[in-house]
């Protein structure tokens, strides 16, 4: 079975859209953390150093998400060039890569939603402590 060169090219759109909501995550949680950075100067409260630490685990896994990404991107350009010049070992064994990582990518993103919830845990735990 050979390889077309439209197999690997169906990954672009989606890694694009990837891509735009893994950016769209990371500047939001940057915005979040300079403004918890200002809370936490004024206060230092105990709930704003607990959102920090969510917050550091979350931008590692953006971090890896964003770099997954790119490196899956990467993978599908070879195998895609490789089934132009008609090496299709190659374009298959870097197309199965591409999809394998693209899918550690997806699972980052399966964790860093479910930590997310723990930033608003932290949140709902402190309104429903009494001062």
């Amino acid at each position: 079975m050979d390889l077309e060169i439209s197999t690997p090219a169906l990954l672009f759109p989606a890694v694009s859209l990837l891509f735009l909501s893994y950016t769209n995550r990371f500047l939001h949680l940057a915005a979040l953390v300079r403004k918890l950075h200002g809370h936490w100067l004024q206060d230092h409260e105990q709930g704003v150093q607990e959102q920090i630490s969510n917050l550091r685990t979350r931008l590692i896994l953006i971090r890896w998400m964003q770099l997954l990404g790119a490196v899956s991107l990467l993978l599908c350009v070879f195998s895609m060039l490789s089934i132009m010049t008609g090496y299709q070992p190659f374009a298959k064994g870097t197309f199965f890569f591409a999809v394998v990582i693209m899918s550690f990518s997806l699972a980052s993103l399966v964790i860093e939603v479910v930590i997310s919830g723990g930033a608003l845990r932290i949140l709902l735990k402190q309104m429903e402590e009494p001062r």
